[in-house]
């Protein structure tokens, strides 16, 4: 079975995203039944998270 978490700075509005170690993969938490987002391998996963940290995504 797939653990996902979400991170402890996650309101409880469920408008987050949550990850999955064992599949390298994200999905939308207010949908759980919804797309993943998967990525090949670790760096993947690492780039994603760099970007996210410099704002490459805001809106």
């Amino acid at each position: 079975m797939t653990r996902w978490r979400k991170s402890s700075r996650s309101t409880n509005t469920n408008s987050c995203v949550e990850v999955a170690r064992d599949l390298a993969a994200v999905r939308d938490s207010k949908n759980p039944d919804g797309a993943r987002l998967g990525f090949r391998g670790p760096r993947a996963v690492a780039a994603l998270v760099a970007a996210v940290r410099r704002g490459r995504f805001d809106g």
